[in-house]
């Protein structure tokens, strides 16, 4: 796919590795429809702007169906249709498993899960209707592989890689492509947050001893949204920590 004048929808996009990757594809020529729950950074807007990007932001909440129905007629109808949509929106509420609260629970994977579900269904027919499409979800190693703390985020990243699959399957007679990435440990806020002890550690274990990059997930991305061949795979950015 020719990325120059297509349209690409990148949910979470106010920091981060969504906001890299609405970033990347305004560089790249695309109209960019930016969402997530809180307004855009200004520093973020004054970016997209230098790069004279045509975009939009649509704020909500991807779990709830009802912002989804309204957020994605609004996006289709902004640019005359969207051409790749990207699940990237996510959150955490770490806690091994004894003491995670149900709520802790649900509520990772309303977000996770269900919202790339409830984005992936709005958009799926009328992407078939113009046959064409390409779908990209965020997962997790820790979804291939797991971590202690973390039951909540590695199951719903776990689905997001089954839901890829199947979505995959059933698109691509009518020529809609779906795949993930599966991140390592990337610099950002979080990574930031942890004990200088706990990064030491994680960075000993990894063959490229450094965290990636956001702009590193969002060049993953454009290569998904490019290359016609690739569908139902699960792309993992991790500097070789699950080798």
């Amino acid at each position: 796919m020719e990325l120059t004048n297509k349209t690409v929808l990148i949910t979470g996009s106010s920091r981060g590795i969504g906001a890299a990757t609405a970033l990347a594809f305004a560089k790249a020529g695309s109209r960019v429809i930016l969402n997530a729950r809180h307004e855009l950074p200004a520093s973020l807007k004054q970016q997209l702007d230098e790069l004279g990007a045509e975009y939009c932001f649509l704020p909500g909440d991807v779990s709830d169906e009802q912002v989804v129905k309204k957020l994605t007629k609004t996006a289709w109808e902004k640019f005359g249709g969207i051409d790749v949509l990207i699940n990237n929106a996510g959150i955490t509420r770490d806690r091994l498993l004894i003491g995670m609260k149900t709520a802790d629970f649900d509520e990772v994977l309303q977000v996770n899960l269900k919202g790339p579900f409830l984005m992936i269904q709005a958009l799926l027919k009328k992407m078939y209707k113009q046959r064409a499409g390409v779908i990209i979800n965020l997962a997790s190693v820790v979804g291939l592989h797991g971590n202690a703390g973390q039951a909540n985020y590695a199951a719903s990243k776990a689905g997001i890689i089954g839901l890829t699959k199947t979505v995959a399957r059933e698109g691509a007679l009518r020529g809609i492509r779906c795949n993930a990435i599966a991140p390592g440990m990337i610099a950002s806020d979080m990574t930031a947050a942890m004990p200088q002890k706990a990064q030491d550690q994680i960075l000993e274990s990894l063959p490229l001893k450094r965290f990636g990059e956001p702009a590193e997930i969002a060049q993953t991305a454009l290569f998904l949204a490019q290359n016609d061949y690739v569908t139902g795979q699960t792309i993992v950015v991790d500097g070789g920590m699950t080798i």
